[in-house]
């Protein structure tokens, strides 16, 4: 993708389009299968010389920063590139029509313990440092493939914080250093060298912070837990069966932080791909229940989804407000 020229003499270049090819392989009786895919990136061909300079962005995160939900209210850090989790295997799909399920769901309270371990590197109430960048987002979909926006805020988060896709979806109130601000949502990600801290935004969000010729914005971004319409909806990747199964939950206010399936001997916690799908690739769920767990350690539990690839199924629940 083409970007607003920045200062840096060197550009750089953008991954491209994400593709996804599910394989199915016959291995003793059991279809299994096996997807291939290239990660969508955003990133800008610009400060990349700045980034490593930039003292708002290299400074240790405060101890501190790791109580109950995520830190003090108030609270501003500054994230390094230290403690990111492995990167699974990853995965890709297109947006897709609705469809009502038949679906049963139920919630549990979070216990503020679990909470602050599954927040990761970015946590509620704390305002984070870095920079922002502009790019073409397009539709701002991105490599999260969670649909369109509709008003084209979006952003991409730099690869160090996104976590392998721990911060799709999630909403980022950004506020420029001459006090201006916007809400975005994250729909991409910024491969290296976007530097931690660091927000690739639309040439839409970063223009209402400061003209697209500054390049460069300094800023400070926290997590948002907006009240959304509708509900939380699941949608099974391309080629998904009951033997191999791609989840991907959509429309949720807080970020998601795990996925479970009921098997036969109790819950198994699922792995992430790079594209925010949860892969199921050896048939022990076969379609049984979805367990949603959020940042804040609200767990959903949703019934009675039919697998139903490329199809948006809303499961009449969702998650609480922050």
């Amino acid at each position: 993708m083409r970007t607003t020229k920045h200062a840096a003499p060197q550009p750089w270049r953008r991954r491209g389009p994400v593709t996804g090819i599910p394989l199915g392989l016959p291995v003793i009786g059991v279809p299994a299968c096996l997807a291939l895919t290239v990660r969508t990136g955003s990133g800008t061909g610009i400060g990349r010389a700045a980034d490593a300079a930039a003292a708002g962005v290299r400074a240790a995160t405060p101890s501190g920063v790791g109580s109950a939900a995520g830190g003090g209210a108030g609270a501003t850090v500054q994230l390094t590139a230290s403690a990111s989790p492995a990167i699974p295997a990853s995965a890709s799909a297109t947006p897709s029509p609705s469809a009502t399920p038949a679906a049963s769901a139920t919630s549990t309270a979070p216990a503020s313990s679990r909470a602050a371990a599954l927040a990761g590197r970015i946590r509620p109430a704390v305002s984070y440092q870095g920079a922002g960048t502009a790019y073409a987002a397009g539709d701002g979909s991105g490599s999260c493939r969670h649909g369109p926006s509709d008003d084209l805020m979006a952003a991409a988060m730099n690869v160090t914080d996104d976590e392998s896709a721990k911060a799709c979806g999630a909403h980022v109130l950004v506020r420029a250093a001459g006090g201006a601000t916007i809400t975005v949502r994250i729909g991409n990600e910024c491969p290296w060298p976007c530097a931690p801290g660091r927000l690739d935004l639309s040439r839409q969000a970063f223009a209402k912070l400061a003209d697209l010729s500054v390049g460069r914005l300094p800023m400070t971004w926290s997590l948002l837990s907006p009240d959304l319409p509708g509900t939380i909806a699941i949608r099974y990747k391309s080629g998904s069966t009951k033997w191999w199964r791609g989840i991907q939950v959509i429309g949720h206010p807080n970020p998601v932080a795990a996925l479970e399936v009921r098997t036969a001997g109790g819950r198994r916690r699922l792995p992430r791909t790079d594209h925010d799908y949860f892969l199921s690739a050896d048939g022990t769920s076969r379609g049984g229940a979805l367990g949603i767990t959020d940042i804040h350690g609200e767990r959903l539990t949703v019934d009675g989804l039919a697998v139903r690839p490329d199809v948006t199924q809303p499961t009449g629940v969702q998650c609480a407000r922050h």
